[in-house]
């Protein structure tokens, strides 16, 4: 997985703070279980996430410092998203279409 600058700095913050960690595990189990859709959990998850930057940008010494060196624009935190919901949310069951299951019948 390759993060962005801007994700790097955000998955290191929050891998070194328990509460923060806590916080964003809970809140990627919470959009995953109420969104369903893997694209609209991306969405939100990355929108949730940039306002969290912005937020740290005005209190956490080394947001501060990236923010006056590389500007406040946009960048997609999609892939620290994506990340998140892999290694946080429960493994969805995959579909099998090679062969029924239990109680199925192949039908052509």
């Amino acid at each position: 997985m390759s993060l962005n600058r801007c994700e790097q700095l955000l998955f290191e913050y929050v891998q070194g703070h328990a509460d923060e960690r806590q916080y964003w595990q809970d809140k990627v189990r919470q959009i995953v279980q109420s969104a369903g859709d893997p694209h609209t959990v991306a969405v939100t998850l990355d929108s949730a996430l940039w306002e969290y930057y912005r937020e740290r940008g005005n209190v956490v010494p080394v947001f501060k410092q990236t923010i006056a060196r590389e500007g406040l624009k946009r960048v997609s935190l999609r892939n620290l998203a994506e990340y998140w919901v892999r290694v946080w949310s429960a493994p969805r069951a995959k579909r099998s279409t090679s062969s029924p299951g239990p109680g199925e019948s192949m039908r052509p």
